[in-house]
C-alpha cells in the first residue's frame, strides 16, 4: 500500500491530472502525468473499471500497479502526479509484461 502522502485520493484530483497531464498509452494502461512543485511528494492514482474484469481481477491489477508505483517512488519521490487507467488487456497480462509497459511509459515521460 502506498502511503497516503503518495496517493491521489479525490476524484477531482484524478480528473484534473487526466485533463491537464501528458498522456502515454501502452497496451495495458494509459498513464497520465502532471508535473508538480519539487517540494511536493509524487502521488499516484489508479482507475480500474469493470471492463477489466471481475473484482478479483481488478484487485490483482491494482496491486500490481501499486507495486510498480512504489518502485517508481524510490527513484522519483517528488515532483509529479500520475494517474494510471488500466485497460482490458491488463487482466491477462503477467507482472513482467506490466513492468515492461510501465518502463516504456516512464521512459517516454522522461524523454519529453
Amino acid at each position: 500500500m502506498l502511503a497516503r502522502d503518495h496517493r491521489i485520493v479525490t476524484g477531482a484530483n484524478l480528473r484534473s491530472v487526466q485533463r491537464r497531464g501528458q498522456r502515454r498509452v501502452t497496451e495495458f494502461f494509459v498513464m497520465t502525468s502532471q508535473a508538480t512543485s519539487e517540494e511536493s511528494p509524487s502521488r499516484y492514482g489508479f482507475v480500474v473499471s469493470k471492463s477489466v474484469g471481475g473484482a478479483v481481477v481488478r484487485n490483482l491489477v491494482k496491486r500490481r500497479l501499486r507495486y510498480l508505483a512504489a518502485e517508481a517512488l524510490r527513484i522519483h519521490p517528488v515532483g509529479a502526479d500520475v494517474v494510471v487507467r488500466a485497460l482490458a488487456p491488463a487482466a491477462t497480462a503477467d507482472f513482467d509484461q506490466l513492468r515492461a509497459a510501465w518502463n516504456q511509459a516512464t521512459s517516454k515521460a522522461s524523454s519529453q
